[in-house]
């Protein structure tokens, strides 16, 4: 497991986070912070609301109570956090692996010289110097995800949201994954990431959130959650057993 990192990002909170469906609490939240280095990874079984507390974290969902800060100001108040996210499934453009970048550089206003320099930089950040020119949806699996992270990289976020990147990649193309999220993460964004993988927990996270039926059931840090978890339902989750 690595090291905690210097260099901290500002602090993302959660307050009395509710959504429900049909009148029952898919999602209920009292309270959670996230003011560590990070990076922070989501744990849990399948259906315990990883992905909708990730959204909710990022603004694309609006909870149907309590709100999201970042750096004290709520998102809801249209507060623009300095965010950006990456989905499991990458949805690229119908162009170049450079012109995906470029078309989000653009929209930032920065100038033509600078945006080249910068493609060139971020490309190499995700090991596709020779992509570059080569149609975007034809990149493998691995090659598209890191794309799809580059482009999120791209706007300089604060906090970036990964939603389970490396699921259905071979461990060469899940290595590439980590590393890039390391050195983001050393570089001082602020990295929200939700895995199945305990392995790779141990290998990226410097703290955990444990969820089940929709409740943080744990939250510490990394070697405090994976060696020691104070939570039964923790417990059960890392020991391979059935989580009720």
């Amino acid at each position: 497991m690595r090291d905690v990192i210097s260099g901290v990002p500002g602090v993302l909170e959660a307050h009395n986070l509710r959504i429900a469906r049909n009148g029952k609490a898919i999602l209920e939240v009292p309270y959670l912070c996230l003011n560590g280095p990070g990076p922070t990874l989501i744990l849990g079984p399948n259906g315990a609301g990883k992905s909708l507390l990730l959204r909710c974290l990022h603004g694309l969902i609006s909870p149907d109570q309590g709100e999201v800060c970042q750096d004290g100001q709520p998102l809801s108040t249209g507060h623009k956090a300095r965010q950006a996210m990456v989905f499991q499934s990458p949805v690229l453009l119908r162009r170049s692996v450079a012109a995906n970048l470029d078309f989000v550089l653009r929209r930032q206003s920065i100038p033509r010289a600078q945006r080249k320099w910068r493609i060139a930089e971020l490309l190499a950040e995700g090991g596709l110097e020779g992509k570059a020119r080569q149609a975007a949806r034809s990149l493998s699996g691995g090659e598209a995800q890191r794309l799809a992270i580059l482009r999120a990289l791209a706007l300089d976020p604060g906090t970036l949201f990964l939603d389970e990147p490396t699921s259905a990649l071979d461990p060469s193309a899940t290595q590439k994954i980590e590393q890039m999220v390391l050195r983001a993460s050393e570089r001082g964004v602020r990295i929200v990431m939700v895995t199945h993988d305990i392995g790779q927990a141990r290998r990226l996270a410097a703290d955990i959130v444990m969820m089940q039926t929709g409740h943080v059931v744990e939250h510490g840090l990394a070697r405090q959650v994976l060696d020691a978890p104070q939570s039964a339902d923790s417990r059960r989750y890392l020991a391979g057993g059935l989580v009720t």
